[in-house]
């Protein structure tokens, strides 16, 4: 089984020794080490979400971003990652634009719209999106909130 990060979950992973996060964090531990059978995934457009959205707040306000985006760098090498390729691109795409078409699009037009590509790279390798986002992402693909997970 493969779990596949959403930025949002990513994102809380760069800051684990908050409060809030550490229970995340632990649950992560606890997957990587004793569950050999689900594999936790950094999809490269959470990655990038993720990335851009550190890089951002480093130059908006001049508060160096360094320690989260070490984390970041860390979380992509450590767990697997998974790049983006044309495949997953197409599938993204005709996700986008039946959401478009049956009036229920998780994003605005002009948007890139991370979703449906989070989506799509889930898709391609029948993975769980692990997200603070079940809505959105419930539309196109298996997706469960962190303590939510089956996992048996």
């Amino acid at each position: 089984m493969k779990l596949l990060l959403d930025a949002n979950i990513l994102s809380r992973l760069c800051h684990p020794t908050y409060e809030k996060n550490l229970a995340l964090s632990k649950w992560i531990e606890k997957v990587v080490s004793s569950r050999p059978s689900a594999s936790v995934c950094v999809p490269e457009i959470a990655d990038y979400e993720v990335r851009r959205g550190l890089l951002h707040v480093a130059l908006r306000s001049g508060r160096s971003t360094t320690r989260s985006l070490l984390r970041l760098d860390l979380l992509s090498e450590t767990l697997e990652y998974i790049p983006l390729n044309t495949q997953t691109m197409r599938r993204a795409a005709g996700l986008w634009a039946e959401a478009r078409r049956s009036g229920q699009p998780t994003a605005v037009k002009e948007a890139l719209d991370g979703d449906v590509i989070l989506a799509a790279q889930a898709l391609e390798v029948s993975g769980i999106v692990v997200t603070e986002n079940t809505r959105h992402l419930g539309r196109f693909v298996a997706a469960y909130e962190w303590q939510e997970v089956p996992l048996e």
